[in-house]
């Protein structure tokens, strides 16, 4: 067994977790219009899409498709949007069939600063990943400050994707 974290435990992580908040907010749909100006969001629901698009458009660019446009996506009701998670997951899982060096290969992405213009698969996978993490956490604290704590337990320490 390897010591590195792999790109299929990180997703594997990304998959329990984005299933939580789906059956969380499912269950609280009060929160959905929780206030939240977390990336230029105004509402839980505008966040959620938010997490849930860029894990698709990221997915779209290492698979060499073009991105959906914003505007075209869903705004809601929830499974819509959990349908975006679910399409990025299946196009992702069929990345991680790829060569291990094709990973390494470079994609120019207009929408970064010029100095990092240029970077590998393996670096934009793990970033879509951690992204979505990252908000993920701060959703917890956002509910729970707001007096509707989750039970959120998005620890990877916790999580059953990774031995």
């Amino acid at each position: 067994m390897s010591v590195a974290v792999t790109l299929e435990e990180l997703s594997r992580w990304n998959q329990e977790t984005s299933a939580f908040w789906n059956q969380h907010l499912d269950a609280n749909p009060t929160l959905l219009e929780l206030p939240c100006d977390i990336g230029g969001t105004k509402n839980v629901q505008e966040f959620v899409r938010h997490i849930w698009a860029v894990e698709l458009r990221w997915t779209q660019r290492l698979a060499g498709l073009p991105p959906t446009p914003r505007e075209q996506m869903p705004t809601g009701p929830m499974p819509a949007l959990f349908d975006l998670h679910l399409q990025a997951g299946q196009i992702f899982n069929g990345l991680l069939k790829a060569p291990e060096e094709s990973w390494q290969e470079a994609l120019t992405i207009d929408t970064i600063p010029p100095e990092k213009f240029v970077v590998s698969r393996r670096k934009v996978a793990a970033h879509m990943l951690l992204h979505s993490q990252r908000h993920w956490a701060q959703l917890a604290t956002l509910v729970r400050a707001a007096g509707f704590p989750s039970g959120f337990r998005g620890d990877m320490l916790l999580s059953s994707a990774l031995d």
